[in-house]
């Protein structure tokens, strides 16, 4: 079995070095680490080919020219994926939003299902403490009403990005067809998965912060999102 993390990365020198030790150190077998990197000013793409090297090359790097967006990102990081032979791929944050130690619980979740998704809101997950009530009440809204409701999503958290898929998932979509970038991106992909039929297991996960580096979130990102929801409705 043959697993592979995505990681796109923009400004992230400061959380890749321990991020990719802490999913090595998991030591789960035939683990690689695919990093696509989008001309970071800070330095993460260098960052990231020496840790190639440190790590004997089960870490591989995509330098793109410039800021192109995590949904593109993460296309080119699935494509890799399935064309250098994965049978699982998981996608998450690059800021520790996303904790490796959930890694495992998607893998043996995904053994069982089409896809694993960690979830915010299922029971057993959760947000930051340190979250606004109205951070709170707008991210639920935007994840367990607006876009599931809009499109009868059946998944909770329709902007979750930590997850692990199959290789005949994963196949199976038509990644030509997803245009989408930020949470739109997940939004997406959560209902092209759906009207193909696939088994999904929400896991729950708790959601921090990043302790490190800056946030990519804006009104642009979340305005995208609004949109995009019947956009996506449309063009399927």
């Amino acid at each position: 079995m043959k697993l592979m993390v995505v990681l796109p990365t923009y400004n992230e020198a400061e959380n890749l070095p321990a991020l990719v030790s802490a999913i090595f150190d998991l030591g789960i077998d035939r683990t690689e680490i695919l990093v696509i990197d989008d001309n970071s000013p800070d330095g993460t793409g260098q960052i990231a080919e020496e840790l190639a090297i440190k790590h004997d090359r089960k870490l591989r790097v995509i330098h793109r020219p410039g800021k192109r967006g995590l949904g593109t990102a993460y296309v080119v990081g699935f494509r890799y994926a399935l064309e250098h032979g994965a049978d699982y791929v998981v996608q998450m944050d690059s800021d520790f939003s996303h904790s490796p130690k959930y890694i495992p619980v998607l893998l043996e979740a995904a053994k069982d299902h089409d896809i694993a998704v960690g979830s915010r809101y299922v029971t057993g997950g959760g947000v930051d403490a340190k979250w606004s009530i109205v951070r709170r009440m707008l991210s639920l809204w935007g994840n367990s009403a607006y876009a599931r409701l809009i499109l009868g999503l059946q998944v909770h958290d329709a902007t979750g990005g930590f997850k692990c898929f199959r290789k005949n998932a994963l196949a199976g979509l038509d990644l030509d067809r997803i245009e989408s970038q930020g949470y739109a991106f997940q939004i997406e992909m959560a209902y092209a998965c759906q009207k193909k039929g696939y088994r999904v297991k929400e896991v729950p996960i708790v959601f921090p912060d990043r302790a490190r580096g800056k946030s990519k979130m804006s009104l642009a990102i979340a305005l995208e999102a609004v949109i995009r929801v019947w956009q996506i409705k449309w063009r399927y």
